[in-house]
């Protein structure tokens, strides 16, 4: 069973709220699958420790429910780029425990679902891009579309950058951030070389498990 990266046309863009209802359509299909937010930024310090708004929602969604240390090995307390929230922490940002923290969760569970920062071309690290973790995982990628204004243009950039790294581009996923008519939506599927896994509406708040649906990973 094939495991996922998923990442998006910009920052609030919904990537998490997409990736928390793929948890739960994958789950639906009858496997067991879990959420990983290698590097987050805007970490609450908790009893338990720092805490990840997004980190905890993959944890949520996930099924059997992974140590949070394993869904987000690097939890930055200041809510900016990973690059700026790292350096102000003494923390460096390194591949080899988000592979670490990957092989964990792929013991526990079928399939993994990795949510990344930003956009596709926003760094983990000043050394470290998105794509060095997608190359050394071998992970397929859904690209999160943000659905507003401007959204063809980001998903084209974002769907070229992605296959020009080298990288597997499996489908994109709509988020409804703004309301668009249909036929821009359409705009957007012809665009991108790789078909729409499903169109989600702008909810917040809604339980992802209710958007499952709405999805067909294939």
């Amino acid at each position: 069973m094939a495991s996922y990266f998923v990442t998006g046309t910009d920052t609030g863009v919904g990537k998490t709220y997409t990736s928390a209802a793929l948890l739960h359509a994958l789950r639906a299909g009858g496997a067991s699958a879990v959420g990983m937010k290698p590097v987050a930024s805007g970490c609450e310090m908790t009893a338990e420790g720092l805490r990840n708004e997004d980190a905890l929602a993959l944890q949520a969604a996930s099924n059997p429910r992974p140590a949070y240390a394993l869904v987000n090995p690097f939890a930055l307390p200041e809510p900016t780029a990973p690059q700026i929230a790292a350096e102000r922490a003494g923390v460096r940002v390194t591949l080899q425990p988000m592979l670490d923290a990957y092989r964990a969760l792929q013991g526990l569970s079928d399939q993994v679902v990795v949510e990344g920062v930003g956009g596709w071309l926003a760094p983990m690290a000043d050394d470290l891009e998105q794509a060095d973790l997608v190359k050394a995982l071998d992970l397929p990628v859904i690209l999160v579309v943000g659905l507003r204004l401007g959204c063809l243009n980001h998903a084209r950039l974002s769907a070229r950058a992605i296959v020009a790294d080298g990288c597997r581009l499996h489908g994109w996923i709509g988020s409804g951030v703004d309301v668009l008519e249909p036929r821009y939506i359409e705009l957007v599927a012809r665009a991108l070389p790789v078909p729409c896994l499903g169109v989600l509406p702008h909810a917040p708040g809604a339980d992802p498990a209710s958007l499952a649906a709405k999805l067909a990973i294939g």
